[in-house]
């Protein structure tokens, strides 16, 4: 074979080779232009390298791209109308290297003549958060992704409680201005997704890994184009977007808890082959799923009563085991690519954390009641709960998005899944003094499987001028919420001989076997049309559009006891649970004993709901001065509750109209420039927004939770809540991250939904629309480079929020207190509103060296007393006690290229617990419910290439 090759070829082959090296071996500068005029992207400005011919423009999204050699450069931003800006100092340090750099442009004064403002980059993207924030027509404020791996947070529950005015209750659920979750909203990519907690209004955060994450934004005034179902706040997540090169990574991290890992006491119990992958692999499955109605009892049909019980799995006991320490690890990718003259880009990330925790002393669930006798101010014991309890909680997530991109349009899609298994056993010891006094052994064993898959679609469109703008949004959601095979057995301690365990289904009820499953569909859409004009000889923008979402959620519940036939004594279990289901403990005919199955479940369990929200909005954005800035917008909102259901007395409702509510929410927002530079704002605002009942809560079902021993029951006569809204903020925004401002809020609330004890009825709760009630307060907020000290490369961030907040008494509450109040005691006007803490502390010093690679810091985070459970009678209220979070967190970047990165984290160096009491004048608190999460160290390894 001959192998010939012309010159020609080969030199264009080297050519083609020695562009290809020469383009690898460059850097860029990528980023956005602002348009300062109209707080928006600049599309198609000019941006160009000084003293070269390299240039490029930014597309409709004001995004723009250079490639440029290692070196250090001056990039001129210009566009025919607006001042030119230089930016200088912007250093390509090798090749792939990638500098971020964000710049706001505004429009000269009735003069096309060049305003030249020079400035020197820092790539900061705290600081690109800030620019976002003060070019916002909202009051927000936001975390980027580089200030939360300095805080060293795993998830986004650990990292947005750094936000001014947010907090973090039980490690998942976000208040905003110390308002409870119902009062927040969560949203991911700024569309509604349903939670994975059935009992709770908000997305529990702890289950986003920061690894998929872009920033994350707390929204706290209100806007038109925005849902109405807010109060405290909107937490917008967004996830990663068309990456700006191409980039892979993966990463590790393990946890130790010395009060928690590697201990021989851990409880825990043996269940499915995939557990460990966050799902059960059908071993809890119903095995009476597919034979419905009564269960024969042994008597009638004693073949099936016993085949019946033999189905069911037998362990019921949880068992010692030595427990493991948490890992976790992680893997994200991302390119784009040229497809003529658009681009195409891919991002994948998937995630896994496995955390195991034991808490020894755990108390959860105590009543405590005041006595008849109003001089004796001591609480009496109702009921006692305290043990210990093994949880592991796997998490499983996978988000797959593509992303393609034209001169005027931009199409996104993404798949997001996350899967949750968590398995729980634990051991109690009870005591309910409203029967007796006995003491209760109560195992329980516990698996909860959860997931939620999302998916969107969304585009954007800009016209030729970019005088109009379309965006919209469609995403679909699928959440589901299993309690699968949930196991609860109690034995009767003997006073007079702690080793005799008996069952008495009088006492301690019998042994119970519940399935509850979840499923809601959630379909959201919106569509956003932008169109910018002139008035009043000024820029301006008509924004209107609208949304739909539909929830359906089904709850059904599958309810076992397994009694006890005949005379059967009891006693030979010896108190081990596992016996219950044992071959020769079965009911057997001959002797006419043992235990069998029946199924106990109730009409009032069961509900099948769906709620659909229609809405339509219409806002101008204008400016009364070259300094004022108006925002004026309206929306309407028709939401729509539809239940079916049955109640134990037999009132049924079938597909009935329990809410049908069409409202308007007006919103203002003004901005004020008080400098040419607009770094100095002061904004107001106001606006009008709701509170709306969960599924549950507007419902006539009655569901019971065996291991707190507790009924919840719904009310089909809730109505939403209405609030009124008054924000008012100064800002200072410096060079960098630098940034002050003081905020001060007020909201009015007509009928706020509260949780509340039934009086005169042990362990049951119900939502109240009670007396209206008022919030207000006020937050400062302080980040500073502590340069002009001589510390470089140290930040202090610090915010700080005071809240105040009164709740008017409904008659039924007013005449419950007074009849129980103690000698000497006066009833005020009101209460705190429940969920609101009066105080919120965030305190942050931390390091991130320029050139060494080294960043770490301290971060301090506290909240106030908070009202939990609202008492009800004799009841008291109980109050969340202040938790002292102190971590410290250190880590260090090094390779060739930074590409490895290796943290260590402390977490609760304070080792504080976490507690609830209830509080009585005059008497000492009393314990609702304690555990102590102890002391974490953490050590994490990222390997970017």
């Amino acid at each position: 074979m001959h192998i010939t090759i012309s010159i020609k070829k080969l030199l264009c082959a080297l050519l083609i080779l020695g562009g290809s090296i020469a383009s690898f071996a460059q850097g860029k500068v990528t980023g956005k232009v602002i348009d300062g005029e109209t707080n928006d992207v600049l599309p198609f400005a000019n941006i160009a390298v000084k003293g070269t011919t390299i240039g490029s423009t930014s597309d409709f999204d004001g995004l723009y791209e250079l490639s440029l050699d290692p070196g250090t450069y001056t990039i001129v931003f210009s566009f025919v109308g607006y001042e030119t800006k230089e930016v200088s100092g912007v250093e390509i340090k090798s090749s792939g290297d990638v500098v971020d750099l964000n710049v706001t442009i505004n429009a000269t004064a009735a003069t096309l003549e060049d305003v030249v403002i020079t400035t020197t980059v820092r790539k900061n993207t705290e600081a690109a958060v800030l620019t976002l924030q003060k070019n916002s027509v909202k009051l927000l404020d936001g975390l980027s992704i580089e200030s939360i791996k300095t805080t060293g947070a795993s998830n986004i529950a650990s990292a947005v409680k750094n936000v001014p005015g947010v907090s973090v209750q039980g490690g998942k659920f976000v208040y905003v201005r110390g308002l409870g979750d119902r009062y927040t909203k969560s949203i991911l990519n700024g569309v509604d997704v349903p939670g994975l907690d059935p009992d709770r209004n908000t997305l529990q955060l702890d289950i986003f890994p920061t690894n998929i994450l872009e920033n994350i934004l707390v929204i706290k005034s209100s806007t038109a184009d925005q849902p109405a179902d807010f109060t405290g706040g909107v937490v917008d997540i967004i996830t990663k977007d068309l990456p700006s090169r191409e980039e892979y990574s993966i990463s590790i991290g393990a946890s130790y808890n010395s009060s928690m890992h590697f201990n021989d006491n851990y409880l825990q119990y043996d269940g499915g082959n995939t557990d460990f992958l966050g799902f059960d692999d059908g071993t809890r499955d119903n095995p009476l799923e597919n034979t419905p109605g009564v269960l024969p009892f042994p008597q009638v049909d004693p073949n099936a009563a016993i085949q019946n019980t033999q189905a069911f799995e037998r362990t019921l006991a949880a068992q010692r085991d030595q427990s493991f320490t948490d890992y976790s690890f992680g893997f994200t990718a991302g390119k784009q690519f040229e497809v003529g003259d658009n681009r195409l880009g891919f991002l994948a990330s998937a995630s896994y954390r496995n955390e195991t925790t034991y808490y020894e002393d755990y108390i959860e669930g105590q009543v405590f009641r005041k006595n008849a006798d109003p001089s004796i101010f001591e609480l009496g014991v109702d009921r006692s709960q305290q043990g210990e309890v093994g949880v592991n909680n796997v998490l499983l997530n996978g988000l797959v998005g593509l992303s393609y991109k034209t001169e005027k349009s931009k199409y996104k899609f993404n798949v997001l899944h996350i899967q949750n298994g968590e398995s729980e056993a634990s051991i109690f010891d009870q005591r309910n003094l409203i029967i007796n006094s006995n003491q209760i052994k109560q195992d329980n064993l516990i698996y909860t499987q959860r997931s939620i898959t999302n998916v969107l679609l969304s585009g954007r469109h800009s016209s030729e001028s970019t005088n109009w703008l379309v965006e919209w949004k469609l995403s679909p959601t699928l959440s589901r919420v299993y309690d699968k095979d949930l196991r609860s057995t109690n034995f009767i301690v003997s006073e007079s001989d702690p080793n005799l365990f008996t069952i008495s289904p009088s006492e301690g009820g019998d042994p119970r076997r519940i399935w509850r499953d979840l499923e809601e569909i959630n379909l959201a859409g919106k569509l956003d049309i932008t169109k910018k004009h002139k008035l009043f000889g000024r820029d301006a923008k008509t924004k209107f559009g609208g949304a739909y979402t539909y929830k359906q959620r089904d709850f059904t519940v599958d309810q076992f006891s397994l009694p006890f036939a005949g005379s059967f004594d009891t006693s030979v279990l010896g108190g081990d649970p596992d016996q219950i289901l044992a071959p020769q403990n079965i009911f057997n005919p001959g002797t006419g004993q043992g235990f069998f199955a029946r199924r106990d479940s109730n009409i009032s369990d069961t509900f099948d709901s769906t709620i659909s929200i229609a809405a339509g909005y219409i806002s101008e954005e204008f400016k009364l001065s070259d300094r004022f800035n108006a925002i004026l917008g309206v929306r309407f909102e028709k939401f729509d509750l539809i239940y079916t259901g049955e109640s134990q007395s037999g009132l049924r409702f079938d597909e009935e109209s329990i809410l049908d509510e069409a409202d308007f929410f007006p919103s203002a927002n003004l901005i004020y420039d008080l400098n040419e530079d607009a770094n100095q704002k002061i904004r107001a605002s106001y606006s009008r927004t709701t509170a709306r009942p969960s599924f549950k809560e507007a419902s006539i079902a009655e569901i019971f939770d065996p291991t707190s021993n507790t009924f919840f029951i719904g009310n089909i006569n809730i109505q939403p809540t209405y609030i009124d809204n008054f924000d008012l903020r100064y800002e200072i925004y410096g060079e960098g991250a630098n940034f002050f401002a003081v905020s001060a809020f007020y909201k009015s609330f007509d009928d706020p939904i509260e949780l509340s004890f039934i009086r005169e009825a042990t362990g049951q709760f119900t939502p109240l629309n009670l007396g209206d009630a008022t919030v207000y307060g006020a937050e400062i907020e302080f980040r500073r480079n502590l340069d002009f000290i001589g510390f470089e490369n140290f930040n202090i961030t610090t915010n700080f929020s005071i809240i105040e907040s009164e709740q008017n008494f409904s008659d039924d509450e007013r005449d419950a207190r007074l009849d129980n109040l103690r000698v000497g005691e006066e009833l005020e006007d009101g209460r705190t509103l429940q969920g609101q803490s009066p105080f919120l502390l965030n305190f942050g010093l931390n390091y991130n060296g320029q050139n060494n690679g080294w960043q770490g810091g301290v971060f301090y985070n506290v909240q106030g007393r908070t009202l939990q459970i609202v008492g009800n009678g004799n009841i008291p209220d109980v109050f969340t006690l202040p938790f002292h979070s102190l971590n410290f967190n250190i880590g260090k970047t090094f390779g060739e290229k930074k590409n490895s990165s290796i943290s260590l984290k402390f977490s609760n160096l304070l080792d504080d617990d976490i507690e609830s009491v209830y509080e009585s004048f005059g008497s000492e608190d009393r314990v609702y419910s304690r555990w102590s999460p102890g002391q974490e160290i953490s050590l994490g390894y990222t390997y970017k290439f």
